[in-house]
């Protein structure tokens, strides 16, 4: 592990802050004595001196208990006041041991520990004040609001810092959840292509294995073969849950590039298939790339399981900052057709165009079958 800097270390900020204390109440209540007092404060002494310095070396526990330091540094305080030391920096120490406390614990807990302070400070003080008179009154007063304000500040920035938690907690949790919902798609797009060619395949060596064994072989090759391009899909996917060991687990994660294969395994299932490319092809963003293979995977398992389509045709357009997909049909979906195809498939083309901030539309065609049209921007999904 790389070594840690001094200055980054718990122990050596607990003692720089302490010494930093120790400073600004020492100096601090020299200087302030000499600026001048009321006649009835006392000159420091050394015990006037231990106290500043047990205040100081109080704040050393600020991290692991903010209590202690109130404590301290309240009955120092209490104790310099009542003694009619002069006034100082010492006042301030108890104030920010008052925010330090309301910064760390809940709010019932540090409104009773910097209420009780508050009374024994102001109490202290009130030991030394002439007796009678609305100045004396007036006086306690303002010391307790003033002795208040840290309390709040603490408490509101606490506040702050706890909404601030549970927001990012949140963020987590819905990354997570966003996380699950994609590889679950990605699952649910490569089961349902492979089981489609797997079914069709199957009911075709079905109907004719008894009169034409060859042909039988040939479908029962085509699930050997579409089984096994799923399964291959399907552990690529899954394989950024587990460490890259096997070559095999690193290849790249399914895209464009992949669509000859694609396309050669629903071709094989019965349908013809026909691809069209306009424009340039070039590798594409991550994000794009996967929503394009993927909503041409499910447009042609739709093809395969509900159509009844003999021929489609998959069309991609690159453009500068998309690119377009089209996929026909010439199944069941003729225009004014009553019930257009519906499923989770189709939410989820949908649900991946938009996370990218494009547009799918599916319907009947007007020259008869089905379409899927998406339109997908080269860039980051939204979050």
């Amino acid at each position: 592990m790389p070594a840690v800097a001094w200055w980054r270390r718990p122990a050596a900020v607990d003692a720089l802050i302490v010494v930093s204390v120790a400073v600004v109440l020492l100096f601090g209540s020299v200087r302030a004595a000499a600026a001048g007092q009321p006649e009835t404060r006392q000159p420091l002494d050394a015990l006037a001196y231990a106290m500043l310095i047990m205040v100081a070396v109080s704040f050393g526990l600020r991290r692991r208990s903010p209590a202690a330091v109130l404590a301290v540094s309240v009955a120092a305080t209490g104790a310099y006041l009542a003694l009619r030391y002069p006034y100082g920096p010492i006042l301030l120490a108890a104030a920010l041991a008052m925010f330090l406390v309301a910064l760390a614990g809940p709010l019932r807990r540090s409104a009773i520990a910097c209420g009780i302070s508050v009374v024994a400070v102001v109490g202290a003080e009130a030991t030394t004040a002439r007796p009678g008179g609305a100045m004396a009154i007036l006086q306690l007063a303002a010391w307790a609001g003033w002795l208040l304000l840290p309390w709040a500040l603490g408490t509101v920035l606490r506040d702050r810092l706890e909404g601030i938690t549970r927001d990012r907690a949140e963020e987590r949790q819905r990354r997570l959840f966003e996380g699950r919902l994609q590889m679950a798609r990605e699952v649910h797009d490569i089961i349902a292509h492979g089981l489609a060619v797997i079914s069709m395949q199957a009911g075709a060596a079905l109907h004719v294995l008894d009169r034409r064994p060859d042909q039988a072989r040939v479908a029962l090759e085509a699930i050997r073969g579409a089984s096994r391009h799923s399964l291959d899909e399907l552990r690529t996917t899954l394989a950024v849950f587990r460490p890259a060991t096997d070559p095999e687990d690193r290849r790249a994660a399914a895209g464009l590039a992949q669509l000859d294969a694609l396309v050669a395994t629903t071709a094989g299932s019965g349908v013809a298939v026909t691809t069209q490319v306009v424009g340039e092809p070039r590798p594409l963003p991550a994000f794009p790339d996967i929503a394009a293979y993927r909503i041409v995977q499910e447009s042609l398992t739709n093809v395969l399981r509900h159509s009844g389509a003999t021929m489609a045709t998959v069309r991609l357009a690159y453009l500068p900052d998309a690119v377009e997909v089209d996929v026909t049909d010439d199944g069941r979906g003729a225009p004014g057709s009553p019930t257009p195809r519906r499923g989770n498939g189709l939410a989820g083309m949908a649900e991946r165009a938009a996370a990218l901030g494009g547009i799918l539309e599916a319907g009947p065609h007007r020259d008869g079958g089905w379409r899927v049209h998406a339109r997908l921007p080269l860039g980051e999904p939204t979050t």
